[in-house]
């Protein structure tokens, strides 16, 4: 039985929630709480930058971010071609991933403090 896509939302959040806090602990889930909006007030490119510029923890994050859009929406996982794509996008496939970010950190932010609490 092929499983929804918020089923698989689901399961990619948790191994990602998963790692991120075996690399970064409590910090990732905090960055992952604080993600959709700071995505919803700057934008999705802007955010993307300030991840890659800030490194460590929030590289990891975006890193996990960029696999699941790549996933869904056949963006490259590299952060330099990942930028380029979002470039020369049509408005309408940029807000679908934009909004599919979005759905994904929905997931990402209620799984990462249950996984913490799990340790």
């Amino acid at each position: 039985m092929a499983q929804t896509l918020e089923q698989q939302r689901a399961q990619h959040a948790w191994t990602c929630a998963q790692q991120g806090m075996a690399q970064h602990g409590r910090d990732y889930v905090n960055d992952a709480k604080g993600l959709p909006a700071l995505i919803m007030n700057s934008g999705l490119m802007q955010v993307m930058a300030f991840l890659r510029e800030k490194g460590g923890r929030h590289e990891t994050l975006a890193s996990h971010l960029r696999d699941w859009l790549h996933q869904q929406c056949q963006t490259p996982t590299d952060f330099a071609e990942f930028m380029q794509v979002l470039f020369t996008m049509e408005p309408r496939s940029f807000q679908n991933t934009t909004a599919e970010a979005l759905a994904w950190l929905k997931w990402l932010r209620q799984i990462a403090p249950a996984v913490q609490q799990g340790e």
